[in-house]
């Protein structure tokens, strides 16, 4: 009787294991189109998206124009953004390779580094996000995950998190301009 208990503890461990075990970037390895930061994030790009609360409520529009461009192997993402309610906003990215298929990410308003992996068709971006809240400030990790559907057309979900609990959702599609150039595959 005590060894089926312990193969059933045994199993259950194993399946909870399985279950909490995330997606990583290197699971789309092979996926295609491939993206290249270097290709796609260079001239003019717009992006169209919404703000969801933490129980999936839309709560915010927005819309960016993106001039992106490259010197010396470092990335720039100058992003203009136009919220429904009129507020507007700006955030630079600075993009500094930090080993094979990784980057370093910095803005003005993300706390410290953010982390930049790049596998296959897909880019995870890792950062902390310093907002304004109230009379004051508040640091909200985002999970940022990109996937390059077609060649102009990259997908972006984002995960807010706040002491481990999920707090909100970014979803938008970033689209490269005409006669921005082509992504290859």
């Amino acid at each position: 009787m005590q060894g089926l208990l312990t193969k059933m503890l045994l199993l259950s461990g194993l399946l909870i294991a399985a279950g909490c075990s995330s997606v990583q970037v290197d699971d789309y390895a092979d996926n295609k189109p491939v993206l290249d930061p270097q290709t796609f994030f260079d001239g003019q790009l717009s992006a169209h998206g919404v703000i969801k609360d933490r129980g999936g409520k839309v709560i915010r529009y927005f819309n960016v124009d993106i001039k992106a461009y490259w010197r010396d192997g470092i990335g720039t993402l100058e992003e203009d953004f136009v919220f429904d309610d009129g507020e507007q906003d700006r955030r630079v990215w600075t993009l500094t390779p930090s080993g094979k298929d990784r980057y370093i990410g910095t803005a003005g308003d993300v706390v410290g580094d953010g982390q930049v992996s790049i596998a296959g068709n897909s880019m995870f971006l890792d950062y902390v996000l310093r907002i304004p809240y109230g009379d004051g400030t508040l640091d909200l990790r985002i999970d940022d995950r990109m996937y390059l559907v077609s060649p102009d057309v990259l997908i972006n979900e984002s995960r807010m998190i706040k002491f481990g609990f999920d707090v909100g959702e970014i979803l938008l599609v970033i689209r490269r301009e005409p006669g921005a150039g082509a992504q290859e595959t």
